[in-house]
């Protein structure tokens, strides 16, 4: 049980999965410290920064912080939009470049075609 285990953990596919969140953690954090530092004071020239932390009411006693959800909200909505435009658009434009640039493969021929070959060329070489 303990060597399945062992197994499992040792999976390429474990490790491959376990460096993407890696990677996918520190890129959150760049993409976040971009949409922070860059977008949201742009957004705040035209209109004020979004930031609802303070909106919220109460109800007997219990205070429901919706402002805190929709600052979320918001940054999400730009992050997910910068990701898009500026990582996604990007990317699927290069594969796409490179896709027109690949040559279609040659298709192996079938082992009919291959035995059809030899017939015909055994026929051309057979005096008549």
């Amino acid at each position: 049980m303990v060597s399945g285990f062992q197994k499992f953990l040792m999976r390429g596919n474990l490790i491959d999965l376990a460096v993407g969140v890696l990677i996918g953690a520190a890129f959150g954090k760049v993409v976040d410290s971009f949409t922070k530092g860059l977008i949201m004071p742009i957004i705040g020239i035209f209109g004020g920064v979004p930031n609802f932390d303070s909106l919220k009411f109460t109800v007997n006693g219990s205070e429901f912080l919706y402002g805190q959800f929709l600052t979320a909200l918001v940054s999400f909505v730009i992050t997910a939009a910068i990701i898009y435009f500026f990582v996604i658009t990007p990317f699927n434009h290069l594969m796409e470049r490179f896709k027109r640039q690949e040559k279609p493969a040659v298709a192996e021929p079938t082992n009919e075609e291959k035995l059809l070959a030899e017939i015909r060329d055994a026929l051309k070489q057979r005096p008549l």
